[in-house]
């Protein structure tokens, strides 16, 4: 008994020992952002960085990879080279962020268009199709018109595969057959599509074999 109350005691001052600073742990002193310090001679709470300093991923060495730009003008060249990996992110990147309002094969007729707001213009008119790649990547990073800009949301690397896969989407809509590699077969129609999707939900595609439809079975009858 003798020992349980000694157990009992050690664990009230324990108890009590660790409850008295509970509220300075809770309630420690610190700097409001702004605020005025008399800890140092200019007043200031938050201390300047050292001069010369760049904080870590904010070196951006490279102008035109951060800007698109050489000078004041868009450049025309990706700064790194297009990979089947690279248009495989950027069609991710784009279904994903570009698609809502552009839809899947960029003519502007996503879903958000559909619902009342203004629709953008088609990657697939002249003026777009003969804007360099870096306007592309500019227009991501800041905006344009109504559209928001995506510099904050998207990674530098990220936009520019999305401006290579803008490219791709632009000519897989506007080939010719002098664009196809010799040996290489052209490609078969474009697939049909019982649901389209509505930037929110994937297409479905019709892989109804060819005569088992309607359209076979009507020329079966013909026969």
């Amino acid at each position: 008994m003798t020992i349980h109350r000694k157990s009992l005691a050690a664990i009230l001052l324990l108890v009590g020992a660790t409850s008295a600073c509970r509220l300075d742990m809770h309630m420690q002193p610190y700097y409001r952002t702004m605020s005025k310090s008399d800890f140092f001679a200019d007043g200031r709470s938050a201390r300047l960085p050292v001069e010369g300093t760049v904080a870590r991923g904010d070196l951006n060495e490279d102008s035109y990879f951060y800007t698109g730009k050489i000078g004041n003008e868009p450049g025309d060249a990706l700064p790194f080279p297009v990979t089947a990996e690279v248009l495989a992110r950027g069609r991710e990147r784009f279904n994903i962020n570009c698609t809502p309002c552009h839809g899947r094969v960029g003519d502007g007729k996503g879903f958000i268009p559909s619902r009342g707001f203004r629709q953008p213009p088609s990657y697939h008119i002249e003026r777009l199709r003969k804007a360099p790649i870096g306007y592309f990547f500019d227009v991501m990073t800041h905006g344009f018109g109504v559209m928001p800009e995506y510099g904050t949301q998207v990674a530098p690397r990220d936009r520019w595969c999305i401006a290579a896969y803008i490219r791709a989407l632009q000519l897989s809509q506007n080939a010719a057959s002098g664009d196809i590699p010799s040996g290489q077969k052209i490609p078969t129609p474009a697939p049909k599509f019982r649901e389209i999707g509505n930037g929110a939900t994937l297409p479905v595609e019709d892989k109804t074999p060819v005569g088992e439809g309607t359209e076979g079975k009507g020329s079966e009858e013909k026969k």
